[in-house]
């Protein structure tokens, strides 16, 4: 069997408002537990007990998605805030002729001639 390559590359990730998506799914889940309960002897009577623990385990499981997109997302603000702290003090750097790197210029040295 020949191995498959794909054809083009693989768009870039969608960047939308991940943390308010997470946060209406754990409410949803939430919700559907709540809307479920009144209704548990019946869920228990068919065996589909289940269903009601899965949307507490959903809500569960949003709730630790949240505090982990809002962690990610304040990681990726600061980062970029650093680059741009760091893209302005390489402007400026620039600007004022000093070189970009951080490096040190030297002076140039004085050529000796080989002529007595």
């Amino acid at each position: 069997m020949a191995k498959w390559t794909p054809k083009h590359e693989a768009p870039e990730p969608l960047e939308g408002p991940v943390v308010p998506t997470i946060i209406g799914g754990t409410i949803l889940w939430f919700v559907l537990f709540v809307v479920q309960l009144p209704f548990y002897g019946w869920y228990e009577d068919h065996g589909h007990t289940w269903w009601v623990w899965t949307c507490l385990a959903g809500a569960g499981l949003g709730l630790i998605g949240i505090w982990y997109v809002m962690k990610r997302d304040r990681a990726i603000k600061r980062d970029a805030a650093r680059k741009a702290d760091t893209d302005a003090e390489a402007d400026a750097r620039t600007a004022a002729g000093a070189p970009v790197d951080g490096a040190t210029v030297e002076p140039a040295k004085p050529v000796e001639s080989e002529t007595p």
